[in-house]
């Protein structure tokens, strides 16, 4: 039913990194979800005026405001699909994280809804009425819910949508809210006990703790998130695998929406390299990276000591004794200047975030204090860094 909908309904559904193509997979999770959501509504609401329960029509306005979420997508996906303009030059991709965060809010605002009228129910229960085929009626919606779910979970998948991945725990919510209404209902009905609160407040609990995951997940992005580790190691392979390039450092990654990233890094390249050269490979390098990810890559170059003995002599003691103090950090820009009365090795040294302060002082003059056992006539000039990669 999901490829359906997506052939009929999305034309060129399989390039899902063109911005009209992503546009037409929110509008149509966004009509698919109005609808059902509509239609789940009124059924919902009819049952639970005709039993008394407070799940159920809870439940039924649950429905409702999946509505207003759904209509928030459907806003969310059309402005996020505007094209780069004078006054946002790398497009309005954010827009769909702002959508994103909203719906959290919604989702958030029904848990409250849900856990106080819940409480209410537990202190003041009230006699519920029972009817085994309105019990295979909401029976019915949760398998709908389930399916909204899971669709709304492949089209976020497809097209790495924060706002429909929301959408689609949100669906899932619903099914455990109805879910705990029926279950409330028969063990009512076979044990006379009224856990119809009870119940009420369970799933509430779950509702209010997938809202807040949602507007954590969304809020990321928005502040300016590390770069995951796969983004890390397609963008340092793809350009360490240009003839020229040695290694590679500093990758920042900012994100202007799901298809939009804008990406810096420094390129290692010899030093006696010619650099007209090695700055048309640095073009190449940054056109292939736009057309094969997507991605709008700055590099930076930084030549290279790589014939110098001596040079490289001392970068591979400084190397070893960085490891040797701390396996995490790491060095790179290293370079020998020479003074009148000193030699200075001059280099970056990239820490944990865990450090402070006082723990990057710390290393810092252990690492001068074994460079100048071995080269008394050395100095260190060290510049600290932390990288920008996610742990996980």
């Amino acid at each position: 039913m999901t490829q359906l909908l997506i052939r009929l309904f999305v034309k060129n559904y399989k390039n899902v990194d063109n911005i009209k193509v992503r546009t037409s997979y929110g509008i149509l999770a966004s009509i698919v979800g109005i609808i059902s959501n509509i239609l789940l509504f009124a059924i919902k609401i009819t049952i639970g005026l005709i039993l008394n329960s407070i799940s159920v029509m809870a439940d039924a306005f649950n429905n409702l405001s999946d509505v207003g979420s759904f209509v928030i997508c459907f806003i969310g996906a059309r402005l996020a699909g505007r094209p780069a303009d004078q006054e946002h030059p790398f497009g309005h991709g954010r827009l769909e994280y702002i959508a994103a965060l909203v719906v959290s809010f919604i989702i958030l605002q029904v848990g409250f809804l849900l856990l106080h009228r819940s409480f209410v129910k537990v202190l003041n229960p009230e006699e519920i009425e029972f009817s085994w085929i309105l019990i295979v009626i909401l029976s019915m919606t949760v398998l709908l819910k389930l399916w909204l779910s899971l669709f709304n979970k492949n089209l976020g998948k497809a097209i790495n949508s924060n706002v429909l991945k929301a959408t689609s725990i949100d669906s899932l919510n619903d099914v455990l809210v109805t879910s705990a209404a029926i279950i409330a209902l028969i063990v009512g009905q076979l044990t006379g006990l009224n856990i119809d609160g009870w119940m009420g407040m369970v799933v509430s609990v779950f509702v209010l703790f997938a809202g807040f995951n949602i507007a954590k997940t969304t809020l990321l992005p928005l502040l300016g998130e590390s770069v995951s580790r796969d983004i890390y190691n397609r963008i340092t392979s793809k350009v360490e695998s240009y003839a020229g390039i040695i290694g590679s450092h500093d990758l920042i990654a900012h994100n202007y929406g799901p298809s939009h990233t804008m990406a810096t890094i420094h390129a290692e390249v010899s030093n006696d390299l010619n650099m007209e050269e090695i700055h048309e490979i640095i073009d190449k390098i940054e056109r292939d990276v736009l057309r094969e990810m997507g991605i709008f890559l700055v590099i930076h170059m930084d030549p290279v000591e790589v014939n110098d003995k001596s040079v490289l002599e001392k970068q591979n003691i400084v190397v070893k004794i960085v490891e040797e103090l701390d396996p995490e950090a790491t060095i790179h820009d290293f370079r020998v200047m020479n003074g009148e009365d000193s030699t200075y090795l001059v280099f970056d040294l990239v820490v944990p975030h865990s450090y402070n302060d006082n723990d990057e002082q710390i290393l810092m003059m252990r690492i001068t204090e074994r460079v100048d056992i071995i080269y008394n006539k050395c100095r260190c000039v060290i510049t600290i860094e932390k990288d920008y990669i996610a742990r996980q």
